[in-house]
């Protein structure tokens, strides 16, 4: 006598998704967009925001990052303009 096990297809379960469809099966459009807004609300306090003396710092810090790259992508560009000039005349 052998038991027959049933195995449901991957990525099914065997209740057909009927029986448990959670919020999003019974809300229309307009309550789908409602649970969505209070999950970005949910998610944001969540967020750790930097105090006004980290937000200064990190500023300053990326405004001289920029402007030293800057610095350097021009004397390179500077440089490729000299050689360009050298080598066609």
């Amino acid at each position: 006598m052998t038991d027959s096990i049933e195995v449901p297809e991957p990525g099914r379960s065997q209740d057909d998704g009927k029986a448990r469809r959670g919020k999003r099966g019974k809300k229309g459009p307009l309550g789908r967009l409602a649970l969505f807004y209070r999950q970005i609300v949910a998610e944001l306090r969540k967020v750790v925001w930097p105090t006004k003396r980290q937000l200064s710092t990190y500023t300053t810090v990326v405004i001289i990052f920029v402007i030293v790259i800057i610095g350097l992508v021009s004397v390179i560009d500077w440089g490729f303009t000299e050689v360009v000039k050298y080598v066609f005349g």
